[in-house]
C-alpha cells in the first residue's frame, strides 16, 4: 500500500491518492500527521504538496516535527521508498532526509506554470520508466522552490548521481528562461545517497490525465509503482 501523509494545510494529498489509486491502480490511503506509526502494509510513503502548518517559520519547518515523521524516518532508514512533492520536498529537506534547502523563488514571485525537466538518471525506483535525458512536462506551483546547496555540495551531488531532474527548455537544453525559481544548477529533483528518498518541486500527480495538461507524471509515479511491485526497495530489505 502507498501511504500519503496528510498534514494540516496539505492540499494535494487527495490528488496524489487519486493519481496512485484511480490512474495507476495502486492501493493508496491517507495517513494523518498525528499518527505515530505508518500502516503496517505500507510499501512506499508520499509527502504531498500544499502549505503544511500554513508555511509558518519556513516551509516544512513545523511539519518535520509531526509525530508521523519519526515513523517516516524509520521507514526510510530501513530502505523504504519515500517521495516528497513540492511541500513534501521541503519537509524532507527540513527533516534532514534530503540534502539542501528550498528558498524563496528568484524575484520573490509565486510561480504557477508548466515547466520542462530533463531526466538526468533513468534508474529505479523513481525514474526507471524514463529515458536518460528525456524531457518531461510537469506543472509547478510554489513560492519557495529555489533549491540551494553550497557549490562543493552541488558538485558532490552531481558526482554521486543524486540529481535526478533538472529544469530545461523543450529541447532539453538549459536556458535563462527554463529555470522557474532560481534553483542552483537548475536542480528540480534530488535523491539521498541510498537512492530510496526523492524530492522534487514539480507535481507529477497533476500530470496524469491527457485532458488536464499531459501524462508525463505517470513516468515518475509509475516508476515508483514498478519499484514497489519489484520489491527491491522494500523497507527492511
Amino acid at each position: 500500500m502507498f501511504s500519503v501523509i496528510q498534514f494540516p494545510g496539505s492540499n494535494d494529498d487527495r490528488d496524489t491518492r487519486f493519481a496512485m489509486r484511480s490512474v495507476l491502480g495502486a492501493p493508496c490511503e491517507l495517513v494523518w500527521h498525528k499518527d505515530s506509526e505508518l500502516p503496517p502494509e505500507t510499501r512506499a510513503v508520499l509527502l504531498p504538496g500544499g502549505f503544511s502548518y500554513g508555511d509558518y517559520l519556513r516551509c516544512g519547518a513545523m511539519a518535520r516535527f509531526s509525530p508521523v515523521m519519526a515513523a517516516v524516518r524509520r521507514f526510510a532508514d530501513r530502505g523504504g521508498l519515500v517521495l516528497g512533492i513540492c511541500n513534501g520536498f521541503q519537509v524532507l529537506c527540513e527533516a534532514g532526509l534530503l540534502p539542501g534547502a528550498l528558498l524563496r523563488n528568484r524575484e520573490l514571485h509565486f510561480v504557477c506554470d508548466f515547466v520542462h525537466v530533463r531526466v538526468e538518471r533513468a534508474k529505479a525506483p523513481f525514474t526507471s520508466r524514463a529515458r536518460e535525458r528525456q524531457v518531461l512536462t510537469l506543472p509547478v506551483k510554489h513560492g519557495e522552490g529555489a533549491y540551494h546547496v553550497r557549490p562543493e555540495e552541488l558538485a558532490r551531488l552531481e558526482a554521486a548521481g543524486q540529481i535526478l531532474l533538472r529544469y530545461c527548455d523543450a529541447s532539453g537544453r538549459s536556458s535563462p528562461g527554463s529555470n522557474p525559481n532560481g534553483s542552483v544548477g537548475d536542480v528540480a529533483g534530488v535523491c539521498n545517497e541510498r537512492g530510496n528518498v526523492f524530492g522534487l518541486m514539480p507535481h507529477p500527480e497533476h500530470a496524469v490525465e491527457k485532458e488536464l495538461g499531459g501524462e508525463d507524471g505517470i513516468v515518475l509515479l509509475g516508476s515508483l509503482l514498478d519499484a514497489v511491485k519489484a520489491g527491491s526497495f522494500a523497507a527492511g530489505a
